[in-house]
């Protein structure tokens, strides 16, 4: 039982891409800067659903009031959020995942770039920033592809790719976390209950899925599975890094399904009482 709640307890709390970094015990807290983007194109299409939306209803020939909420085309197409009511959210998110905001960066844009959401301009000076501000996390106000995500850590770490026969510092890696990731890690800090805790790891897990790049050495470093002499370069280490994740959700999915039937049965032992 002791080694059953060992593992159940690793599995709880381990975090691969956390905010967080503990050394000798002392919480370090993770600098971050901003990303916010303006998706002119995204507004545009979604004011030209909205007048469709209003077109296709019955309006009121005496006040021009839409029958299913009183809102004129003119005020529907306000009641998106701003670039800077976004950003303000993104802040206060930011403040509860933990994370200290050394900086901001914001675009407004055409169209998204397939290959890096925002512009290669954008992306220099996004690095620039940084080197500048001495910080190794960089926030999105958006919600990346994996694509996107795995194109843009590229461009961050192209010096520790290219250094990264020598070794890389886990330090010097720069992450980059979408909204969805931020607000799961959120969750992540919050869940109280042993049902909620493997939930959340699950959809933690299930994220980093299609995002697994070959800088995610740490969890093979973390899981015990590798070390000198068992780490394998570029695909190979990708591959171990797939494995492990696999098997933990696996594993997680098997210990969502037991706490449900443990439920089940307290709940009907409840009625029979």
């Amino acid at each position: 039982n002791n080694m059953l709640d060992d593992e159940e307890d690793r599995i709880l709390t381990e975090r691969e891409d956390r905010l967080f970094q503990y050394i000798n015990n002392t919480q370090k807290v993770e600098s971050c800067i901003l990303i916010g983007v303006e998706n002119l194109s995204l507004l545009r299409k979604e004011r030209k659903e909205i007048m469709n939306s209003m077109n296709s209803n019955n309006l009121n020939d005496n006040n021009g009031i839409n029958a299913n909420g009183g809102n004129t085309p003119q005020e529907s197409q306000s009641l998106g959020f701003t670039l800077e009511e976004s950003m303000t959210e993104m802040r206060e998110l930011i403040k509860t995942a933990g994370l200290s905001l050394q900086g901001e960066i914001t675009q407004r844009l055409q169209e998204v770039n397939p290959k890096t959401y925002i512009g290669t301009g954008k992306v220099k000076e996004a690095q620039e920033l940084l080197e500048k501000v001495g910080c190794c996390t960089v926030v999105f106000d958006a919600e990346l592809t994996p694509g996107q995500q795995k194109a843009l850590e590229n461009v961050f770490n192209r010096k520790v790719i290219e250094n990264d026969f020598l070794g890389s510092d886990d330090d010097d890696v720069v992450k980059v976390v979408d909204r969805t990731a931020l607000i799961l890690d959120i969750f992540a800090q919050h869940a109280k209950t042993r049902e909620g805790k493997l939930q959340v790891d699950l959809a933690l897990h299930e994220y980093r899925k299609p995002r697994l790049t070959r800088m995610w050495t740490h969890l093979e470093r973390q899981s015990g599975s590798g070390g000198v002499g068992l780490r394998g370069p570029g695909e190979t280490q990708l591959e171990v890094d797939k494995r492990i994740l696999r098997d933990r959700i696996l594993v997680l999915k098997e210990k969502i399904d037991d706490v449900q039937k443990q439920r089940d049965l307290h709940r009907r032992g409840r009625k029979k009482g």
